[in-house]
């Protein structure tokens, strides 16, 4: 039974259980027992299941270990202290451990040196750390001497439940604590370590005590279940500690600048920084989060240069997953030490890792989720007492509305909801194998056992058999493609391991994190630069990005090579940090749509401006110029076209002059966006049989095409078909399933990363994936490896549920859908469908094409409500993102004197690979260097050898002819 402890123990009942040396060393380092402990540590004295979820610097981790301290201390006093690990503490990071063990071991020595000052003696109590980076002589003296808390990961934890030595010294466990729990339980590192649980508790007759510690979450009940489990159809007993709020919470919305369109590129740099900079003055120690690594580097590569006397190496640095393990720990160990004054990072400051004294966080644009807000800021204020203080500094429209969104849900508690995943069948292969090298077991009871995780409580049988099937090599014989059966099934149907090197392979494969691959990108035989897999995964055939400054087109990819092609007159569709971004959570995109339309129904009602801006102000708890803005850009909507919310949908259709857009106003989220545009896409591509092109983000997807579009009622026709087997149908082929299926191949131990001391490359794992892929994909589709990718591209990459949810919604009239046909894209648009085209823009000029827009988005209004304001003879202007992009692309080519220049030599040095007559050769050296007189027939040949050896131009020649070409004279 999952319930909720409504009230703290008393604090004399907690000094009644603490030991005397205990107690005397607890109130030399703090005046009085925490909300956290004295709600909790009774609980783990008890030996009750407990979730304790608190803020960070709420003393959580003592809150667990106080009183698993106190009966070690009590039993090493009486020498009845055994040879047997007492507690397993789990936590995702390496770095979090030696924090913990530091933090344990400190304390431990204090707890010595009282029982000397009282002439008295205790024996050593044990602390040790068990991770991938535990040498062989240190792992040897844990078996002799084996610690009584051991700190592990949940990869480890895995290791050592099927190493045979290690084993024995797991059996008489009393207490397991999973800190973070948040963060584990929103991935398969989570799933695998609920497994892990399973047999732990079983290997100690189901007597764990199980203590979670979590940051701010929700919901806070499923993440209670996740930790205990299930005993047969009911979750096993477990009291929820939640003070998530106990901290006062200082938070605000502000912006470098008063107005985000008509305020220049270089102001709001300046502004952007000035305000950052003032931020860091002011404080003692400013930790800074951004949503990319590639914005952390220039956030800081920006202060130095703006500032050189306040920030150098000493007092300001980048923290982030790319960075070395030597760099980061530096950079940490600094900030414990107070000798930095500002750190900025990416993701890899968001757990509760001790870093020392922080007393503010800035959030540089949108963190995309209430929670990750409140546990980013929650890194400010660590001790208990102190004020968490965050500021979420905007930096345009959207995320002003975005950000404005959070504040509120954090200020009234709403937390939105972590995605778990559930029924992982390549973890579940993985971790049938690493429990059956010990021991055998009945089909049934490994079953019974499986079931009584979290992650696969709603397993079922038939998926349990496919997997054991395929582990036996019963339902498949792979064994052609070198996958070979890993277990032996009985005939009283009880499986074990087969082979000799079954223990070996499974240590040596164990894991759920993927290998991390660069993508090298081939232009014909020569490879002009690297992607990241997570970008790759974004990419289908046709897509256009940028690389080096340069355009190409995706055609393909084999193994971890992306083949390309030139992109000449193109703009990208894609931008290069897309596979970066945080998404949305659909419970915030769901109260921004809900806003709006609170909006939207103010503004049907004629309501004056200064009752929205009282609304806005109160709903939202901004100040006037966020609640200003915020009018303005929703009056704008309402005016120029019509606002999307919660219950409507808008479809905007336009012609930029070179392609047909169709603009889907969805506010759901990126991952559910990410199933609804496929869906669309795939709908629409076998109804127009034509190239399309899509663009998706958090608050909408668009579909382009250069013909024009037969849409019909997309959404409504959707609504009405599976949805999940169309988006299986969808994915098939693309690179997110490719990739996706490499990774659940190499869990499930298809493909071995190492093998009798070989490592196979990412790029072999790969090829090897792709051959197992398509022969799965055409002889076997039930393969539970290959359903097992599916899932996890639906359900834990994209939010597939919630967009049934979305188009059931749909389909039963609770959400309508209106299409409208307007001369550019609205305000709303705007940003969705300039997005793909920022690595070509610099920043001056998307801003000045924003105010461009803006300015005839105003006139169009202006015209069709008769106000004489504006000058509409701006109407009469042509619109084109294209030719605009053109513009931008033909003036960076000629800005140079000397690219003329560099270009006839470039040519030069090409010419004797070229099959062309000596006078056509020299006609392309007049034609580089600006004479604009030439006959059609070598006009001709300039153009089809531009398309037929792009191979030998770079294309930045390539493009430099094009241009030429179109200013010649025949």
């Amino acid at each position: 039974m999952i319930r909720f402890k409504k009230h703290p123990d008393k604090t004399e009942d907690i000094l009644k259980i603490l030991h005397p040396i205990v107690k005397e060393w607890f109130f030399s380092r703090f005046k009085e027992f925490s909300l956290p402990q004295k709600y909790g540590i009774l609980e783990v004295h008890s030996r009750n299941n407990v979730l304790i979820s608190a803020p960070t610097g709420a003393t959580k981790t003592l809150t667990a270990f106080l009183s698993i301290i106190n009966e070690l201390v009590d039993s090493a006093e009486k020498g009845i202290l055994e040879d047997k690990i007492y507690a397993v503490y789990v936590s995702p990071l390496r770095a979090l451990n030696y924090d913990i063990e530091f933090n344990l071991k400190q304390p431990l020595k204090e707890i010595q040196e009282l029982f000397k000052k009282h002439s008295k003696k205790m024996q050593e109590i044990r602390i040790a750390t068990r991770t991938g980076d535990t040498s062989a002589s240190e792992k040897s003296a844990m078996l002799k001497k084996p610690p009584h808390i051991l700190i592990t990961t949940p990869e480890t934890l895995s290791i050592v439940l099927s190493a045979k030595r290690f084993r024995e010294k797991l059996n008489k466990v009393d207490w397991l604590i999973v800190d973070e729990i948040h963060a584990l339980a929103e991935n398969k590192r989570g799933t695998m370590l609920s497994l892990a649980i399973e047999f732990l508790d079983r290997l100690n007759n189901y007597s764990l005590t199980r203590v979670g510690l979590s940051a701010t979450v929700s919901p806070i009940e499923e993440i209670a279940k996740f930790l205990v489990g299930f005993n047969g159809e009911q979750p096993r007993n477990c009291k929820i500690i939640d003070v998530q709020f106990i901290k006062q919470l200082d938070l605000k919305v502000i912006s470098p600048v008063n107005d985000y369109i008509y305020t220049d590129y270089q102001t709001q740099h300046k502004a952007l920084y000035a305000l950052l900079h003032n931020i860091i003055q002011e404080h003692k120690t400013t930790l800074i989060f951004t949503n990319t690594r590639a914005s952390t580097e220039r956030v800081v590569d920006t202060l130095k240069t703006m500032f050189p006397k306040y920030y150098t190496d000493n007092t300001i640095a980048a923290h982030h997953s790319s960075l070395s393990k030597d760099i980061r720990l530096d950079v940490e160990d600094k900030l414990r030490k107070g000798q930095l004054k500002c750190v900025v990072s990416s993701t890899s400051l968001e757990l509760g890792i001790d870093i020392g004294y922080i007393d503010i966080v800035v959030l540089l644009s949108s963190p995309k989720s209430v929670a990750r807000a409140l546990q980013r800021c929650g890194r400010s204020g660590h001790q208990l007492h102190s004020i968490t203080k965050g500021r979420l500094v905007t930096l345009d429209r959207d995320d002003l509305v975005e950000c404005s969104i959070i504040l509120k849900d954090a200020i009234e508690k709403k937390i939105d909801k972590v995605h778990i995943p559930r029924n992982a069948l390549d973890v579940l292969s993985q971790m049938i194998y690493g429990f059956l090298i010990n021991e055998s077991i009945l089909e049934d009871e490994l079953f019974k056992i499986i079931r009584g995780s979290y992650s696969y409580h709603t397993l079922k049988r038939e998926d349990f058999n496919s997997v054991i099937g395929y582990l036996t090599g019963e339902s498949l014989s792979l064994e052609e493609s070198n996958v070979y059966a890993k277990l032996i099934r009985f005939e009283d149907n009880t499986l074990k391991t087969r082979g000799k090197l079954s223990r070996v392979l499974f240590m040596t494969n164990v894991g759920t994190i993927p290998d991390e691959a660069r993508i090298r990108v081939k232009l014909g035989n020569k490879v002009i630069g690297y992607l990241d897999e997570a970008f790759l995964e974004r990419l289908r055939p046709g897509d256009v990005f940028v690389l080096g400054g340069s355009t190409y087109e995706f055609r393909y990819s084999r193994g971890n090579t992306a083949v390309v092609k030139t992109s000449i007159g193109r703009p990208p569709t894609i931008p290069s940090w897309i596979s970066e971004m945080l998404p949305l959570s659909f419970d915030i995109a769901l109260d921004i749509s809900k806003f709006r339309r609170y909006v939207n129904e103010m503004l049907e009602q004629k309501k004056s401006k200064q009752e929205i801006l009282k609304f806005i102000k109160k709903y939202l708890y901004v100040d006037n110029n966020a609640a200003s803005a915020i009018y303005t850009y929703m009056y704008e909507q309402f005016m120029f076209s019509k606002i999307p919310h919660d219950k409507r949908v808008i479809i905007e259709t336009f012609n930029d002059g070179e392609l047909h857009y169709a603009v889907f106003h969805t506010i759901f989220g990126r991952r559910v966006n990410d199933v609804m545009s496929r869906a669309v896409a795939f709908y629409l591509y076998v109804k127009n049989k034509t190239k399309l092109n899509i663009g998706i983000s958090d608050n909408g997807f668009y579909i382009s095409s250069e013909k024009k579009l037969n849409l019909g009622k997309p959404l409504e026709s959707l609504a009405l078909q599976d949805i999940r087997k169309l988006m299986e149908k969808a994915i098939e082929n693309t690179e997110v399933l490719k990739r996706r299926f490499r990774n659940c191949a190499v869990r499930s131990l298809m493909i071995l990363r190492s093998y009798k001391g070989h490592t196979k490359s990412v790029s072999r794992q790969q090829f090897s994936s792709q051959r197992l892929l398509k022969y799965l994909t055409e002889n076997f589709k039930d393969f539970p490896i290959l359903k097992e990718a599916k899932r996890e591209v639906l359900e834990d990459l994209m939010d597939i549920e919630n967009a049934i949810k979305v188009f059931n919604d749909i389909k039963d009239k609770k959400i309508t859908v209106e299409q409208i046909s307007l001369p550019f894209p609205s305000p709303f648009a705007t940003k969705l469908v300039l997005e793909g085209k920022t690595d070509i823009f610099r920043m001056e000029d998307r801003l000045k094409f924003l105010k461009e827009l803006h300015q005839k988005i105003l006139v169009d209004i202006s015209r069709r409500y008769k106000n004489k304001k504006v000058d509409i003879e701006t109407l009469k202007e042509s619109f084109s993102y294209d030719e605009f992009w053109k513009e931008l692309e033909e003036q960076k080519e000629f800005e140079q004197e000397e690219n003329r220049e560099l270009m006839k030599l470039e040519f030069i040095a090409i010419a004797d690979k070229i099959d062309a007559t000596a006078d056509q050769k020299r006609k392309m050296i007049e034609l580089i260097d600006g004479y604009n007189q030439f006959d059609e027939k070598f006009i001709k040949w300039v153009y089809d050898f531009i398309q037929n050896k792009a191979s030998l131009l770079s294309p930045k020649l390539a493009r430099f002819l094009v241009s030429r070409l179109k200013e010649i004279k025949p």
